[in-house]
């Protein structure tokens, strides 16, 4: 019984963690088309790490951290400073 049970629980767990690898591979970071598609969701852009200074001067936002939707959207970083589309 001890060896059923095993093989049943080990076997969920195989099976639960390749359902979760999948959705996990379809949920891809967005790319947007241009900037104001991107402030529509992040009003102050998208920094790839919380330690980027902005170049361009004074913002009005506090930007989104995220370095894989940073990278996801790294041409629409015009000054190449770490942030993508900052207002």
């Amino acid at each position: 019984m001890k060896k059923v049970l095993a093989v049943v629980l080990g076997a969920g767990l195989i099976f639960g963690y390749t359902s979760y690898d999948t959705a996990e591979a379809k949920s891809k970071v967005k790319t947007y088309k241009n900037c104001t598609a991107l402030n529509k969701d992040y009003k102050g852009g998208v920094a790839k790490s919380s330690k980027i200074k902005n170049k361009g001067g004074k913002t009005k936002y506090k930007p989104y951290v995220s370095a894989k939707l940073y990278n996801a959207n790294k041409k629409m970083d015009r000054d190449k400073d770490g942030i993508a589309c900052e207002k």
